[in-house]
């Protein structure tokens, strides 16, 4: 069975493990005033050219996002996003549970329409009720999106642009982070800080056991974070277990080399759905989750050999599936299920 259900299906990268090994014996301070921690956070302020960056660790995306949502919100603000966004689908309500309105618009293959945010917030901020209403606060998306769909730079700088114009801050889920980099956009780590006020880079899913690493790239932290952290049981004792991880994947490119590998794989997974098995691509992704149209008839003959997630339904007879590579992902795998899904193509004919 090659399993291609999520890129969080697995431990850590070998060079991940190999440095928790090594620092194991080391006696450290706590609550991340250990060195690993504050050679973590050097690396990543240098690789970002964000010399005033503030950055935490925390121990997964859910835990992140409804920590660092609550903590720069006021109690009667909410927060916008697209409603395929992670908070709003896939968080059980982690967001609302601090009090929060999670106020989704239309997406656009994941992404939000800079356009479309200036005329939501226009039309809000012209309402003679707009006191008696949630305000909005902040803006979160996701690079790459929950479709794997990459902004480019100027998408990312309209929607800078459309915060600023109304004072909200913008905030960038990065939980794939490495991913989305090593995709061919244009976005790099120092776009993501100049044009963003926060956001994380993804261990969790990018060759860590768990972790992410929060940014503030301007320093623009509010006060006492790490009360506030705490306070949100999100404060890990031992955060030099991130620390940690975050110095290896940080060191010699690493971070960027697991996102090239999971990505090469994934283009080799696409040409042969597509072109071997005939089968259309649901969107367009460049990243290492391809979602493609399968018949539903094939469904059962697929899961004998690859482990996948049905994403959603097309029509009466076809369903949208993801097949999703990784840090871990290999060749050889890649190339098993080429041999195990060959004789699909004797039976399978375009639609």
């Amino acid at each position: 069975m090659i399993h291609l259900e999520s890129d969080y299906n697995n431990g850590a990268h070998e060079a991940v493990l190999r440095h928790i090994v090594e620092t194991n014996g080391e006696r450290t301070q706590s609550y991340g005033d250990d060195l690993f921690s504050e050679h973590a956070r050097q690396l990543i302020r240098e690789v970002c050219e964000a010399p005033d960056a503030q950055i935490w660790f925390l121990a997964g995306g859910t835990q992140t996002n409804a920590t660092i949502i609550d903590c720069v919100l006021q109690p009667f603000e909410g927060v916008l996003c697209p409603e395929t966004a992670h908070i709003n689908v896939h968080e059980a309500g982690a967001v609302e549970a601090t009090g929060h309105k999670v106020i989704a618009l239309p997406p656009h293959e994941g992404k939000l329409d800079a356009g479309e945010l200036r005329a939501w917030l226009a039309a809000f901020f012209a309402d003679d009720t707009a006191e008696h209403m949630v305000r909005p606060g902040l803006v979160y998306t996701t690079f790459p999106t929950e479709l794997g769909t990459l902004y480019t730079a100027a998408e990312l700088k309209a929607l800078h642009d459309v915060c600023r114009e109304y004072g909200l801050l913008l905030y960038v889920d990065g939980a794939r982070l490495a991913y989305g980099l090593a995709a061919g956009s244009d976005v790099t780590l120092p776009l993501l800080a100049r044009l963003t006020d926060i956001f994380y880079i993804g261990g969790t899913k990018c060759g860590a056991l768990c972790g992410e690493a929060v940014v503030f790239p301007g320093g623009n932290a509010p006060s006492h974070m790490l009360s506030r952290i705490k306070r949100h049981g999100a404060l890990l004792a031992k955060s030099r277990v991130v620390g940690v991880q975050f110095e290896a994947l940080f060191t010699d490119g690493l971070y960027m080399d697991i996102g090239r590998h999971a990505v090469d794989l994934a283009v080799r997974l696409r040409q042969f759905f597509v072109g071997s098995l005939g089968y259309r691509p649901y969107i367009d992704s460049p990243t290492n989750q391809q979602f493609f149209v399968i018949p539903n008839n094939d469904l059962e003959r697929l899961r004998q050999s690859v482990g996948f997630e049905v994403w959603c339904p097309v029509d009466d007879t076809h369903s949208a599936c993801r097949f999703v590579t990784s840090w871990a992902t290999t060749a050889q795998e890649i190339e098993e299920m080429e041999r195990l899904l060959a004789p699909l193509t004797l039976q399978h004919t375009n639609y």
